[in-house]
């Protein structure tokens, strides 16, 4: 009798070449039956074009792939698909104003007689759902469920499809710490009924708790395996960087200095529902201090940074920033008045993704008199800039200034966006999500950034859903829960367990309630 082979999937000596950049330099990785495989490395460390190569998207200059000992030739998805392999994108592929069923079944539809025939499609469908705890309304559109939901629906796609070894890029990049343990459960729970996972990350914690074996890529070179019971997230950050990363944040004592941003009685309409997302919130955030609004996705974060920054209009309420009323000001006089945003969708406030990454640099200050003279831009000053924040920021990117900003990893993307906010130099900095998608290397590195200008006597207004950097950036919490203000917490003197409460809405202060009362 033929011995079944160890490995579902080999991946031998791949090696894939972008212009000015070898993504991939002869990369060996293999897979067994039954297991989670964690792909670890930095931003632009290869992993992605990687499981793109074997998703078909990309076709490698060199090396070979094996499926059960049989080498196979995969030319695109539908060859992928054909061979039961799946992958879940780091930015979704899903289309915003179908059904979530649409979107399941989309590319492998039965039809009769021309016809779209979806009773036996939705019956798989929730069947599937029943037996991997993927709960998800089926006729609801994707544009109005969560993060969380859409990213259930892109494995029920991959399931749908009878897959048998399923490819999860950075599945947790925007997922609150609830929606990351609902999906490790999952993950176990498909490697419990025979599916192999690859499972791309840099987040040590996930790695640790759910992966069977790590393979460490750096700067596009394969540097090892390790058993995750064998390792140690130390072990790990230093084999992905190089180097050893300081995984806490070291800071001095906050010295919080004149109010720089007032925010009165603020309220935000919703776009989803007819309540309000932001009921009469009152705070302050003080130069030299990093305030950081806590709470789970969803509950109204996004749409107060939105007000604040001038993307939506405030019902009620008033805003100032450093003395100026800015309640009704436009995006741009915001910024005269002093504020930097780093948004929570890089993709879609944070770049211009067809532009170059120089012109993205600019973005804010071309019209600037070091940029232009008499209306022309001055490339050469453009150009310039852009080498100097390159450099200052370690951005990453095949052909350095001129690079188009689509074709950069993501946390190279989010580092430019970084650069260019933080060199505004500017009083208040809001930072949303700063550290989203990125790796030990470079979350260390912009933490201390973000340090040096609380220092430097910013105010830094961080919004963050994650209870780590939440704990150790900031100087004050405020924990947002369905629209309002339940709680000030100091980092020093709080918990995890103890702010995890309040974020579901389990805990609140009644302070302010009862002086208001007196």
């Amino acid at each position: 009798m033929e011995q079944a082979p160890e490995y579902v999937i080999e991946m031998l000596h791949i090696t894939k070449i972008f212009p000015g950049i070898k993504a991939n330099d002869d990369i060996t990785l293999q897979l067994k039956k039954g297991e989670i495989h964690a792909l670890l490395g930095e931003n632009g460390a290869g992993k992605s074009t990687l499981m793109s190569v074997l998703f078909g998207l990309y076709q490698p200059e060199e090396g070979i792939i094996k499926k059960d000992g049989k080498v196979v030739k995969i030319d695109n998805p539908n060859d992928a698909t054909a061979l039961h392999i799946g992958m879940v994108h780091q930015h979704f592929k899903l289309i915003d104003v179908f059904t979530v069923l649409d979107n399941i079944i989309l590319g492998a539809e039965d039809t009769k007689l021309g016809f779209l025939e979806k009773k036996e499609a939705r019956k798989k469908v929730k069947e599937l759902s029943e037996r991997y705890g993927l709960h998800v309304d089926l006729d609801a559109k994707i544009e109005d469920i969560t993060v969380g939901m859409q990213q259930r629906v892109e494995i029920l796609k991959m399931l749908y499809r009878d897959n048998e070894i399923l490819i999860f890029d950075e599945p947790t990049a925007v997922l609150t710490p609830q929606e990351i343990d609902e999906l490790m459960t999952i993950m176990r729970g498909l490697v419990k009924e025979g599916k192999s996972i690859l499972f791309i990350s840099h987040k040590l914690n996930e790695i640790m708790e759910v992966s069977d074996r790590v393979s460490v890529l750096r700067k596009g070179k394969y540097i090892g395996t390790v058993n995750t019971k064998d390792t140690t997230k130390e072990e790990l950050s230093s084999m992905m960087v190089g180097r050893p990363v300081q995984l806490v944040v070291d800071k001095d004592e906050a010295k919080p200095g004149k109010p720089i941003l007032e925010v009165e009685n603020l309220t935000v309409p919703s776009k989803l529902h007819k309540n309000n997302a932001v009921k009469n919130v009152s705070f302050t955030a003080h130069a030299g201090e990093i305030t950081c609004i806590a709470g789970i996705d969803g509950n109204g974060q996004t749409e107060l940074v939105y007000a604040l920054s001038g993307l939506e209009k405030a019902n009620a309420g008033k805003i100032t920033l450093c003395g100026e009323d800015i309640t009704k000001a436009s995006v741009r006089s915001r910024s005269f008045a002093g504020m930097s945003h780093i948004p929570e969708d890089r993709h879609k406030h944070g770049l211009v993704l067809d532009f170059t990454l120089e012109q993205n640099l600019v973005l804010q200050r071309y019209y600037e008199k070091q940029f232009q003279n008499a209306g022309f831009i001055k490339f050469n000053a453009v150009r310039e800039y852009a080498n100097k924040l390159i450099d200052q920021f370690d951005i990453r990117s095949g052909q350095g200034p001129i690079t188009i900003a689509r074709s950069m990893s993501g946390g190279n993307q989010q580092k430019a966006i970084v650069a260019r906010e933080i060199d505004r130099n500017l009083p208040l900095i809001i930072a949303v999500q700063p550290t989203r998608g990125l790796d030990v290397g470079a979350i260390e590195f912009i933490h201390k950034r973000l340090v040096e200008e609380r220092d430097a006597g910013k105010a830094v207004l961080l919004v963050s859903l994650e209870l780590e950097e939440v704990m150790s950036l900031s100087d004050r919490i405020l924990v947002m829960y369905e629209g309002e203000i339940v709680g000030e917490l100091d980092p020093k003197k709080t918990t995890v367990q103890e702010l995890g409460l309040y974020m579901a809405g389990a805990k609140r202060d009644n302070t302010e309630k009862k002086e208001g009362q007196a």
